[in-house]
């Protein structure tokens, strides 16, 4: 993509020079391989894929070429969006750029690191379970998941598609909301996409934080959160209270169900996208002097990853007669109960708080072979997705190795913008108080 992002800046450069560029002018954006751009590889970091050249772009990369982004390159992640912490990739782990011996974080880990290493001013990522914000809080950059429905998913290879959304990675809240503005609005190719007007984030920016509510669940601070995060946490609270916030305790108890339902409900999804990819209809085909059923089972076998294969087989199982009411049925009821539960708690505060993750960046090779270990990494993210409401990871410091800290924002459905105003108050004001 290097000589047509060159063709494309000198074209930008004519259109500032004539006062007709678009909002996004010059803006660096680099792009997961999970969002399709026209006459490029589009992989999803998997072999099945891998001479894969998309024949159209997703909405969201059409409307960032509206405005004049101009988009460097697609960057690596876990294949087909399955995975904590980027090393599920068909062509290699993602490394941190505080530390390369330690994970960016999945699966857009990739989108994370290029935007922490000043490669790219913002990136595009997909959130499934908390595949944005959970690579944003171990790389030390801002992290949106919007409102299920607000950005358009036409042109996102699905992995789950009742949680999957396209997300955001920049430095600071203005570039997000930026890049927010021009990639949400209606999509008559998307059958999710919600029809309602797009505020203008990017100019509504500037709060005071005095008679703000915030919730503090007291389900996120048990055992298991590393004890640098619970600091960064405790302090951002003291400043928000002597700026006149008030810090409300308030209770998430099915928090403690948001993996197991999560999990059941994404991998059963999966199963059922995935099955497209049989060396037919789309990507690398194992050609075989058997069967067409032999010829099926060669290609998904090498094309796909372990993990990959892990999930389609567990979500094959809970759809399976006999355990659909047992697995899949239950976990869609209790996630109609994290949905209530979360209503109930925005009548009593207006934005909830708490870590990204339980620890910061683990070392490469430290949880591969634990899969339940490595599922636990996404304990705070996975609710937001299964209530489909925004949250944000923000960066709010380093620990004692050096490494970024993470602090996340939910807010109720299609209030990204409380949520970009309280972010770009953060940022502002944690340095002034040594946070």
């Amino acid at each position: 993509m290097g000589d047509s992002a060159l063709e494309k800046a000198r074209l930008v450069d004519k259109k500032i020079a004539g006062g007709k560029a678009g909002k996004l002018a010059g803006m660096i954006v680099a792009v997961k391989d999970i969002l399709a751009i026209r006459d490029v590889r589009t992989t999803c970091g998997s072999k099945i894929l891998e001479t894969f050249h998309s024949p159209y772009s997703a909405t969201v990369v059409e409307r960032l070429e509206k405005e004049d982004a101009l988009i460097v390159g697609k960057t690596n992640m876990d294949e087909f969006g399955m995975g904590s912490s980027n090393e599920n990739s068909a062509f290699g782990p993602v490394k941190n750029p505080f530390d390369p011996e330690r994970i960016p974080g999945g699966s857009s880990g990739g989108s994370a690191a290029a935007v922490a290493s000043e490669c790219a001013m913002t990136a595009l990522g997909s959130d499934t379970g908390g595949s944005v914000r959970q690579p944003a809080a171990h790389c030390g950059v801002l992290g949106l998941r919007p409102t299920y429905g607000r950005v358009s998913r036409y042109g996102l290879i699905a992995f789950a598609s009742s949680l999957d959304q396209v997300g955001i990675f920049s430095q600071n809240a203005e570039d997000c909301a930026s890049v927010l503005e021009a990639i949400s609005g209606f999509d008559e190719r998307d059958s999710t996409s919600v029809n309602c007007e797009v505020p203008s984030f990017s100019s509504d920016l500037g709060m005071d934080v005095r008679g703000l509510r915030v919730g503090l669940p007291s389900e996120y601070f048990q055992s298991g959160l590393q004890a640098d995060i619970q600091v960064k946490i405790n302090e951002l609270c003291e400043m928000l209270e002597q700026n006149g916030a008030s810090i409300q305790k308030i209770s998430l108890p099915l928090t403690d169900y948001g993996i197991a339902a999560y999990y059941l409900i994404c991998t059963a999804e999966a199963s059922s996208n995935l099955a497209r990819f049989d060396g037919v209809r789309y990507g690398s085909r194992i050609d075989t002097k058997e069967d067409l059923k032999h010829m099926y089972c060669e290609t998904r076998s090498r094309g796909f990853g372990e993990e990959v294969k892990r999930r389609i087989m567990l979500g094959t199982y809970v759809l399976s007669a006999g355990y659909y009411d047992a697995y899949y049925r239950k976990a869609q009821k209790v996630r109609t109960l994290i949905r209530k539960e979360y209503d109930e708690a925005f009548g009593r505060c207006d934005m909830i708080l708490g870590p990204t993750t339980p620890t910061t960046a683990f070392r490469l090779g430290e949880k591969i072979n634990d899969p339940m270990e490595m599922y636990l990494s996404d304990i705070y993210t996975v609710t937001a997705p299964l209530a489909g409401l925004p949250a944000i990871s923000i960066p709010a410091g380093k620990d004692t190795n050096g490494m970024p800290i993470g602090i996340q924002l939910t807010a109720p459905a299609f209030q990204e913008g409380l949520l970009l105003k309280l972010t770009e108050y953060i940022q502002l004001h944690m340095e002034s108080h040594d946070l």
